[in-house]
């Protein structure tokens, strides 16, 4: 028997944010039957709309019905699941974790698009992460999913480059389109093994949970520069925040309150103009440059920002309407 023998996966796909639209698409072009979409529930602070779900527009636009529990793990839910008689879930970016008793209502279990090279950047933040920490290289995973957090066979791996300059916000949506050629792919395996063995025990490659890293979600207070970390450090977290919280300081004038300042663009500092300076410190601030002193002896120039109640603006303008004296302090 081969995999065009076994009929179509029913599947059933839970996402919420925009890194799942990619793979849904592809999925509904593929011969596999989507049977519904779950995502989270719309909410709102009271008089206002609730923001963009991103996966529930994509099911209406592609006519597939959508659920939205409040609880995924409900058994009342659990048991509507089951009376759709799904195959398969495909999960991403979801947003609950799901039961091990969930993950029993399909004869195959559950996949999960991940956006990282697993078991590295395990949790809600692996593109963030992949960028703070400086990656070179970082991809997607798909796995066949277990009740423990990221931790189940890798079914599909794609690699891709890290750009020198590439945020968060651009690396995102790259990932997700890479992911979704992945997770038709890893469906399609699972199709084949069931052709060729009745079963998809076993498939897809054990991780090394030796090498396992965590990728916690980011906070606004992650967002607060350290000055004692080396410039690259921060510049790399710079990246990494955008386009939330995004990388914040502080600068005290007088007995005044401090005034938060977005750092909107940053750059390594080629040289460093008084390598003993206190981190923090600023070294130059004259015409268009902005520079701080960072730890070990760095420093960070400051391309763009935005003060606190005002636009984004280039150093050069901020140091015309706000002039700085050199030896003032950020932080």
């Amino acid at each position: 028997m081969t995999a065009s023998t076994v009929p179509a996966l029913r599947i059933v796909v839970m996402g919420t944010g925009p890194f799942a639209v990619p793979m849904f698409r592809a999925l509904v072009a593929s011969p596999h039957e989507i049977v519904a979409v779950v995502t989270r529930p719309d909410r709102a602070p009271a008089g206002r709309r609730p923001p963009p779900n991103p996966m529930r527009e994509a099911a209406i636009a592609a006519g597939i019905g959508v659920l939205d529990p409040e609880r995924v793990n409900d058994p009342a839910f659990v048991a509507t699941l089951a009376a759709l008689r799904p195959d398969l879930f495909v999960v991403c970016d979801y947003g609950q974790i799901l039961s091990r008793d969930l993950l029993a209502v399909p004869p195959l279990g559950g996949i999960n698009l991940h956006g990282s090279l697993l078991p590295r950047h395990r949790g809600a933040a692996p593109v963030q992460w992949a960028i703070r920490e400086g990656d070179a290289v970082t991809g997607v995973s798909v796995i066949h999913m277990t009740p423990a957090l990221d931790a189940g066979n890798v079914i599909v791996a794609r690699a891709t480059e890290v750009g020198p300059r590439e945020t968060a916000a651009d690396l995102e949506p790259r990932l997700a389109e890479l992911g979704a050629g992945a997770v038709v792919e890893a469906v399609d395996r699972m199709q084949a093994a069931l052709a060729a063995t009745g079963s998809v025990a076993g498939i897809g490659l054990a991780q090394d949970a030796a090498q396992a890293t965590r990728a916690p979600r980011l906070t606004k207070a992650d967002g607060v520069v350290d000055w004692s970390w080396p410039a690259p450090r921060i510049e790399r977290l710079r990246r990494a925040l955008e386009p939330w919280p995004r990388l914040s300081t502080f600068l005290r004038r007088g007995d005044g309150p401090p005034q938060r300042l977005v750092l909107e663009d940053v750059a390594v500092a080629p040289a460093t103009p008084a390598p003993d300076a206190a981190p923090g410190t600023v070294l130059v601030a004259s015409g268009d440059r902005l520079v701080v002193a960072c730890g070990d002896g760095t420093a960070l120039e400051i391309l763009r920002l935005v003060p606190e109640g005002r636009r984004s603006m280039s150093a050069a303008e901020f140091l015309r309407g706000s002039p700085l004296l050199a030896g003032k302090q950020f932080g």
